[in-house]
């Protein structure tokens, strides 16, 4: 980056073709104000510009992964003030990464915390972590995607149930709704998320991003929108130096080994 950020800790060699971000606010529990959301922005733009990058981590500590927005900085706004101030275009840039996220989520995922893991593509969650929407309890309500983005993965009673009284639920909760991946032991959360970023990186970074691109399209087109996207990004793959050695490599019994191209 072109400037050492100050609330987020960027490591784009965490291990062989993964980077790692992680949220550096802990006496704020990594609540997310305006400089913080743009760091993490610019940061996932230059990681998605990184050849030698195939999976992006996100992480905060074990007691917050983001705990909400920084409601300090927003207490005293007019609603043109919030107009002018437009924080939801960062928002917007984060989601155009193409490259795969996993959010690795330990302790409280709160508000815009909890938007933000949503926002990733995959969530691997600590036994401890608590999701939640508590917006309503102090007079508003989400505004980065939690009434769309929680409907969509947990469905419309349990995201009401959530939106309206501000209720927190368990990592075990969040899995059994289907809003994470797994649950594991807060010990090993972060551990775990590299093992499943590692096993998408060894696979070809341009079939990642078209199967990645092809899946969120699901949500916003009807199936048969959808299946136009998919046929297309399936044959696009076949311009690759990537299905070549994949299909070889099946064909010939031997391990594949993608170069991005």
């Amino acid at each position: 980056m072109s400037t050492t950020p100050e609330f987020i800790i960027v490591t784009p060699e965490y291990e062989k073709h993964i980077a790692l971000i992680q949220l550096n606010r802990p006496k704020e529990l990594n609540a997310l104000n305006l400089q913080l959301m743009g760091e993490i922005r610019d940061a996932l733009k230059e990681l998605d510009n990184n050849d030698e990058v195939r999976c992006i981590i996100l992480t905060g500590d074990e007691k917050a992964f983001a705990a909400g927005a920084d409601i300090k900085q927003m207490a005293g706004k007019t609603a043109i003030d919030m107009l002018n101030i437009d924080q939801f275009t960062t928002w917007d840039g984060i989601k155009k990464t193409k490259k795969p996220i996993i959010a690795a989520v330990s302790g409280f995922a709160l508000g815009g915390g909890c938007e933000l893991c949503m926002t990733c593509d995959m969530i691997i969650a600590s036994e401890t972590a608590k999701f939640g929407q508590p917006e309503i309890k102090i007079g508003v309500m989400p505004g980065a995607g939690g009434t769309q983005r929680l409907t969509r993965a947990v469905g419309k009673a349990l995201a009401m149930e959530m939106v309206l009284t501000g209720k927190f639920i368990s990592a075990e909760e969040a899995f059994k709704a289907g809003l994470i991946n797994r649950v594991v032991p807060v010990e090993v959360y972060l551990s775990e998320a590299v093992k499943l970023a590692k096993e998408i990186a060894a696979q070809s970074p341009i079939a990642v991003r078209l199967a990645k691109e092809s899946v969120l399209n699901a949500f916003n087109s009807t199936l048969d929108e959808g299946l136009v996207v998919e046929r297309k990004n399936f044959y696009l793959l076949f311009a690759s130096e990537d299905q070549k050695e994949g299909m070889n490599a099946f064909v010939e019994k031997r391990p594949a080994h993608f170069s991005g191209k």
